[in-house]
């Protein structure tokens, strides 16, 4: 019998970590040639969903726990579990429901077609603001045109399947910035998708904030790019060139209708030209810098407190 993982991380998810667990379990029943495992990574949460996840793992021996240190965040929480599954499959998802279960016999069919990641595309339901569904977009346009990576609209979530292979691949990244979503994409494999319907939040109040959702779109774009950091040098040229372009003509018509003021022109062009040539510079040291700074830091992408395997 060939054994699933299945790795989902927790932040104050008390009111749904029993929900997921019975779920997740209905669907194995219907699976009579696999074995499961529910690596469960507590990300500092401040409710009960510690203690929730210790008497689960009580009643049901196929329930595992990893205890953050602290609140690491939902990417170094999906690494943690990929780090500590060893099932001849791996899936990733979500412990709200939005990510539904009754998909994974789907996802399994395609990995056994041959299949090393299986991802999904998400639709948001008509309930979900036009706002959410409209950011959603933006970001993976922006984040493709950005970066070295290339997002199907709504392939980012996730929730997906991947080969033992492809999981022993992810564990050997030792990235500070983790942005899983365009590692998958980056490693390349044989990959497929499975469209799904977004599910509503069973319990409680999603933590993800737009001021989150900001930085994970700029840890998504700066991870796998240094395009940012050229558009500064092409910034640097463009302001030179205005500067020598503008205040040129400038200067030729106060000369002509004898408007100049003694000092000025010279003065302000100096002024544009040099700080539009700092700005090039500092794009270019900051390309090397950016190169340099994504390989020199080795801090831990988290610390485990406890676990119970």
């Amino acid at each position: 019998m060939k054994k699933v993982s299945i790795v989902i991380p927790a932040h104050n998810e008390e009111g749904n970590v029993a929900l997921v667990h019975e779920k997740i379990k209905e669907v194995f029943l219907g699976l009579r040639n696999y074995n499961f495992e529910i690596i469960f990574v507590n990300d500092g949460s401040r409710d009960n969903t510690q203690q929730m996840l210790e008497e689960l793992s009580q009643k049901h021996e196929e329930v595992k726990f990893i205890e953050f240190s602290r609140n690491f965040g939902h990417q170094p929480a999906v690494k943690a579990g990929m780090d500590h599954a060893f099932g001849n499959a791996v899936i990733s998802m979500d412990g709200d429901l939005q990510h539904p279960p009754e998909l994974i016999p789907e996802m399994i069919k395609k990995w056994e077609e041959g299949y090393d990641i299986v991802y999904t595309v998400r639709t948001y339901p008509k309930q979900i603001s036009y706002f959410k569904r409209k950011t959603s977009d933006v970001f993976y346009k922006l984040l493709s045109s950005l970066s070295d990576v290339n997002l199907t609209k709504g392939g980012g979530s996730d929730f997906r399947l991947m080969d033992a292979n492809a999981v022993q691949a992810m564990r050997d990244f030792k990235e500070d910035d983790l942005f899983l979503r365009g590692l998958t994409s980056w490693m390349g494999y044989k990959q497929t998708g499975i469209d799904f319907i977004a599910g509503e939040r069973m319990t409680g109040e999603s933590s993800y904030n737009l001021k989150k959702m900001l930085k994970f779109a700029f840890t998504g774009i700066t991870a796998f790019s240094v395009k940012p950091l050229y558009l500064a040098a092409y910034l640097g040229f463009l302001f030179s060139l205005v500067s020598v372009i503008g205040y040129a003509g400038y200067v030729i018509y106060a000369f002509v209708a004898r408007t100049e003021i003694s000092g000025w022109a010279s003065l302000i062009m100096t002024i544009v030209f040099f700080g539009g040539l700092q700005l090039i510079i500092l794009g270019i040291i900051g390309i090397y810098l950016g190169k340099i700074f994504k390989q020199v830091k080795e801090r831990p992408n988290y610390i485990i407190k406890n676990k119970n395997f």
